[in-house]
């Protein structure tokens, strides 16, 4: 199942969590991205609130070639980078897998030059999209 909304979009994956991970950081390394950053929620819910929350972690995803593209075109754009992408527990061998639009993102930067980055950017993590819904 894939559901989009204005941000991205959700593929919800039949794996537990760390498979699901795994699975979406093999995917993402296909399509030239690696993995720049990875907050884990719920440690740092718990560490810092003593709060309790589902297994849930953000991923900051880089393509150097796209984002050194981007950044040529519009310094700024730093500010929205890296491409975040969430892994987040849903039940028992159930996850979800949400991948960030990077038109919708880089949208907000009015520079003409990074639509086609954006664009591609876009496709690739589709592309994403596509291989996790075949696991």
């Amino acid at each position: 199942m894939t559901t989009t909304t204005t941000l991205g979009l959700t593929v919800r994956l039949r794996l537990p969590f760390e498979a699901a991970q795994a699975r979406a950081v093999e995917a993402l390394k296909a399509e030239g991205f690696g993995i720049l950053t990875e907050i884990d929620v719920k440690e740092t819910l718990k560490k810092k609130l003593d709060v309790d929350f589902r297994p849930y972690r953000i991923l900051g995803a880089c393509n150097p070639p796209l984002a050194h593209r981007a950044l040529t075109a519009a310094p700024e754009v730093g500010l929205l980078l890296p491409c975040n992408v969430t892994v987040a527990y849903v039940e028992d061998g159930v996850t979800d897998v949400s991948l960030v639009d990077p038109l919708a993102m880089l949208g907000v930067v009015d520079n003409a030059e990074l639509q086609p980055v954006a664009a591609e950017a876009r496709v690739r993590l589709e592309r994403v999209a596509a291989a996790l819904k075949e696991s």
